[in-house]
C-alpha cells in the first residue's frame, strides 16, 4: 500500500509510458517502478490513465500498446499482475492482449454475475483475434458475505452455470471493513490486518493459483516428453 497515490510523482508511470509508445517516442521500460518493502514492485499511475481510452481509439495497433510496454519488463519478473477496472474498454482489451492468462473476479451479487456473459464473449473475441494464447485460469468470488442467502445463491449459480467449463476457485474472498480500511491507511491487507479473514483468504487463494499453475506446467511437460 502507498498513501495518496494520486499525489505521487507519476511522471514515468504507466500513463506516461503508454503515451510515449503511442507517440513513437523512446522510453526506459523499468523507469518509475516503485519497490515495496513486502517484495512487490508497482507501476504507478493516477487519474490521468482514464484519459488513455480516448487516445487509444485512433491509435495504430491500439490493442498492443500495453503489450509493447511489458515486452522487456517480463524478463525481470516471475509474475506480472494487471489490475483492470470493471469495464470492457480499450484499457481492458490491452490487458487481455498482453496477458498470458486471466483471473475473473466476480462480486457475490446478481448484476456482476450477469455481466459474466459479456466478459466471456469479450475474452473469446480477444482469443480469436488478438491473443490466441490467452487462457482463463479461473473465476474468483469476491466481496462475499456467506451469511446472506444472496451470496450463497450467487456462488451456487456461478458453479452450476460455469463450473463445467471454467475453473471456479475454491477460495472465496469475504467482505470485510478491514479491506477498505487498509486502502485508506495506505497499507496492504497483510500489513494492516495480517491475521484477518481477508488476508488469510488471499493467502489461500495465492496457494491455490500456484498449485493450479504447477499442475498445468507438469501436464505440459509430460505431454512434451511422450
Amino acid at each position: 500500500g502507498f498513501l495518496s497515490p494520486d499525489s505521487m510523482d507519476t511522471e514515468a508511470g504507466l500513463f506516461t509510458q503508454m503515451k510515449k509508445i503511442l507517440q513513437d517516442e523512446p522510453f526506459v521500460y523499468n523507469e518509475g517502478i516503485l519497490h515495496h518493502v513486502e517484495g512487490v514492485d508497482i507501476i504507478p499511475t493516477n487519474i490521468e490513465l482514464s484519459g488513455m481510452e480516448i487516445s487509444l481509439v485512433n491509435a495504430m495497433s491500439r490493442e498492443q500498446t500495453l503489450k509493447l510496454y511489458l515486452a522487456d519488463l517480463k524478463k525481470d519478473y516471475d509474475y506480472i499482475l494487471i489490475d483492470c477496472m470493471p469495464s470492457l474498454g480499450m484499457l481492458t482489451i490491452n490487458a487481455l492482449t498482453a496477458a498470458d492468462s486471466v483471473i475473473v473476479p466476480v462480486q457475490a451479487h446478481y448484476l456482476p454475475l450477469k455481466g459474466m456473459t459479456q466478459l466471456m464473449k469479450t475474452i473469446g473475441k480477444v482469443q480469436r483475434q488478438l491473443n490466441s494464447n490467452l487462457k482463463i485460469d479461473g473465476v474468483l468470488l469476491t466481496l462475499a458475505d456467506m451469511r446472506t442467502k444472496l451470496a450463497r445463491t450467487t456462488e451456487d449459480s456461478l458453479r452450476e452455470n460455469y463450473g463445467k467449463h471454467i475453473r471456479i476457485f475454491k477460495t472465496v474472498i469475504p467482505v470485510a471493513i478491514t479491506a477498505a480500511e487498509s486502502s485508506a491507511a495506505g497499507q496492504s491487507i497483510y500489513e494492516y490486518d495480517k491475521n484477518g479473514t481477508v488476508a488469510k483468504a488471499y493467502a489461500e487463494f495465492t496457494r491455490e493459483v500456484i498449485q493450479c499453475g504447477e499442475k498445468q506446467r507438469n501436464k505440459h511437460e509430460s505431454s512434451l516428453s511422450r
